[in-house]
């Protein structure tokens, strides 16, 4: 896919067009008291939402799907059109994680469906805070409008049958962007089950930003990956983490890289290891 906006936005870019008409600006920050922290301090104008209950369709049973499988179409159509978001508008997503928290999910998935008018703002939260983005703690009303029309997946995805055939086989290659202690099997905070899939390699996503959590330069980027791959084209790359979410942030690196980029296996780890384990 040729991708027509830079994947990446810099927080001193947002402020030139943050009153936009078209600007959807997007809060993707998770995890605990997620909700509470936003309505203490979100970016203004700022929109937010939840990885468990809009950008994945979580089930009961993980061991289908892993634990943030993804939403159907029809599912995450509502959610667009919930939150304003139609085919002309301009995202801008955004998280407190470098965009490891599940601002670079949204992005894939946007991007996934074909909108190609999203890019994460790099160095999130903090960094427009330090450019003097103002902040708000007031509640933010979308302009809801109609469910956004999608088709199909349009960037490519691995199922837990194709890892299995390839993940040893040296044409292709599978990445696991778990932190190394993960990858070893010496933690496993999350997951039952420790480890990592045979023949996996172990590009820590963390390598993808500097010291101040900026994702570090397309060349940088673009000389650590196509070193990793060693010329294996992209439907033979498949990138994984733990549920499908931190993986995009290597997808959105390889993108800002100027990579095509590979596939993504949602289930991870998470379904993985409840079933080949």
């Amino acid at each position: 896919m040729q991708l027509k906006f830079p994947p990446l936005i810099q927080a001193t870019e947002l402020l030139n067009f943050a009153n936009s008409p078209d600007l959807v600006l997007i809060d993707a920050t998770n995890g605990k008291n997620a909700q509470e922290n936003y309505a203490q301090k979100h970016l203004a104008g700022a929109l937010f939402v939840d990885l468990d209950s809009q950008l994945a369709d979580i089930k009961a049973d993980v061991s289908q799907g892993g634990r943030h499988p993804l939403p159907t179409l029809e599912q995450f159509s509502e959610t667009l059109g919930k939150l304003g978001i139609s085919p002309r508008s301009q995202v801008v997503v955004y998280d407190d994680k470098s965009g490891a928290n599940a601002a670079a999910r949204f992005w894939w998935m946007l991007l996934a469906i074909g909108h190609s008018k999203v890019q994460v703002l790099d160095g999130g939260i903090q960094a427009a805070e330090r450019a003097g983005f103002p902040l708000s703690s007031s509640t933010e009303q979308p302009k809801e409008g109609l469910p956004y029309p999608i088709n199909a997946w349009q960037l490519p995805l691995a199922d837990i049958a194709e890892v299995e055939q390839v993940a040893q086989n040296p044409d292709y290659l599978v990445i696991d962007v778990r932190d190394l202690n993960r990858y070893l099997g010496l933690v496993e905070p999350i997951d039952l089950i420790a480890g990592h899939i045979p023949g996996a390699i172990n590009i820590p996503f963390s390598e993808n930003l500097d010291a101040d959590g900026l994702f570090k330069s397309p060349t940088e980027l673009k000389a650590k990956y196509l070193e990793a791959f060693a010329e294996r084209p992209a439907d033979q790359l498949i990138v994984h983490c733990g549920s499908g979410v931190t993986a995009c942030h290597t997808l959105l690196a390889v993108a800002q890289a100027g990579l095509e980029i590979p596939k993504l296996y949602v289930g991870s780890w998470s379904e993985w290891s409840r079933n080949k384990c």
